[in-house]
């Protein structure tokens, strides 16, 4: 049997925001997998940069990413690219023209919209560069208001603002396709949610993770930490069914004090639910159960299709979890208040090795685990990354918290099916011992703390 020939890939030009930059290739790439593309190591890219040229294989695609991402602002058709205004031109003409001819058409409108990356140019200069391409045959009407089609020229001046040059790096001409879905950041800010806690997630963020871990309508996605559910929201938003679990039940139904300022108490719908009904999302809201998280609840073969949480890392949030059935039997006798009556430390590395363990067992073959990471970074290397033989590692990406820690975006993909062997496997790997060094991530978050505030108040004194 004869194989299929290849898919013909267009070539379109992606427009970044330049924040989390660390962020941005996985989420493309986990959304290019998400629709059935692939990235190739033929994709034009620098990683730092603002524009990035992708061969993908149809407008349609490009339209389905745009819909997800929060890491781009738009994507367009690429026309022209070149490194002088020259090599533009000389690009521009060999542009198939079957290609140009559907949007110049005589009863088409159209207008032409220019962007630079680190230089204002005047008005002037504007309008000089579009009068620049009267070579290309518009045969169209212009229509600055309403028009069918918008065409750009995008220039590149490099990252330096202090050294900003006189002509563009790269030139890029084409096609706007579609925008990004950074507006999602503003609908979703923390500042404006019902019900948040001591470390609810920026929205952004919060995107990100959803993406990363591939999430799509009608998917079940599982948070062990669930919190105030702010990682539930950006999954219902795209179409996923959520639930969680956490060992607070304060937390989890809204009761004591509250963290926002000026107000002493949580209100009387203060809770997760409230949380997504606020987006118009609560059809997508299964349950959040009071639970430890080291101690599974779910029957065998409850397949998630993703698990996406961020563990409490003993500064904000106690690192907990419940005792021993002997100790609470004698807390029972004490205690008739308490909803779990004893709880214990739950150290950083038995966290991150249960989360392990309970995605390889509990998700889907193909699922995603997507976690945050505490670090301290002089100490940082890829071999203190939590491993499992039915995970496969993703993404790896950093955010800095300060001078000397960070957390890192994990993302694993399960690949192999879970097996009763499996289940302690990491305790015979020789590289178990450097993950130890996550218990002491408090110490030294707060070592460090402690040193700048001496800094500052011995330069304070001079």
């Amino acid at each position: 049997m004869a194989a299929r020939p290849p898919v013909p890939l267009g070539r379109f030009l992606l427009l970044l925001a330049q924040e989390h930059l660390e962020f941005r290739l996985p989420e493309i790439t986990s959304l290019l997998s998400l629709y059935g593309g692939q990235f190739s190591d033929q994709q034009e890219i620098c990683v730092n940069s603002p524009f990035w040229i992708l061969n993908i294989p149809s407008e349609e695609m490009a339209r389905r990413i745009m819909k997800r991402t929060v890491c781009a602002k738009s994507i367009f058709e690429l026309w022209g690219h070149g490194r002088s205004a020259g090599e533009l031109y000389a690009s521009l003409k060999n542009y198939p023209m079957d290609k140009m001819l559907p949007y110049l058409q005589p009863d088409s409108t159209y207008k032409i919209r220019i962007h630079t990356f680190n230089k204002t140019l005047t008005q002037a200069q504007k309008i000089k560069k579009i009068d620049a391409l009267e070579f290309l045959p518009f045969n169209g009407k212009v229509n600055l208001k309403n028009p069918e089609h918008v065409f750009w020229i995008l220039e590149d001046y490099g990252m330096d603002p202090n050294n900003v040059p006189e002509e563009p790096f790269d030139l890029y001409f084409g096609r706007w396709i579609a925008d990004g879905q950074r507006e999602l950041i503003e609908s979703y800010s923390v500042k404006k949610r019902h019900f948040i806690g001591n470390t609810s997630m920026d929205a952004c963020l919060s995107f990100i993770m959803a993406n990363h871990g591939r999430v799509k309508p009608n998917d079940i996605v599982y948070d062990p930490f669930v919190g105030t559910g702010g990682l539930l929201i950006s999954s219902a938003h795209f179409g996923a069914y959520v639930c969680g679990t956490d060992i607070d039940y304060n937390t989890i139904h809204g009761l004591g004090k509250a963290s926002r300022k000026n107000q002493k108490w949580r209100g009387p719908d203060e809770n997760i639910r409230a949380n997504l009904r606020q987006y118009g999302l609560e059809k997508y809201y299964l349950d959040a159960l009071v639970s430890d998280s080291s101690r599974p609840v779910w029957r065998k073969g409850m397949l998630f299709d993703a698990i996406i949480t961020d563990p409490p890392y003993g500064i904000r949030e106690a690192t907990r979890r419940t005792g021993s059935q002997k100790e609470s039997v004698k807390s029972a006798e004490r205690s008739t208040e308490n909803h779990i009556f004893i709880s214990s430390n739950y150290h950083l590395s038995d966290i991150f090795f249960d989360l392990l363990k309970f995605a390889a067992e509990y998700l889907v073959m193909g699922g995603r685990l997507v976690y945050w990471l505490p670090i301290y970074r002089p100490e940082y290397t890829e071999e203190i990354i939590p491993r499992h033989p039915c995970l496969k590692l993703i993404s790896n990406c950093e955010q800095m918290l300060s001078s000397h820690t960070s957390r890192r975006l994990i993302t694993m993909e399960k690949v192999k099916e879970y097996k009763d062997q499996d289940q302690n496997s990491y305790l015979l790997d020789d590289q178990y011992m450097p993950y130890r060094g996550h218990n002491s991530f408090r110490e030294k978050y707060f070592s460090g703390v402690t040193k700048r505030i001496a800094k500052e108040e011995k330069d304070n004194q001079k």
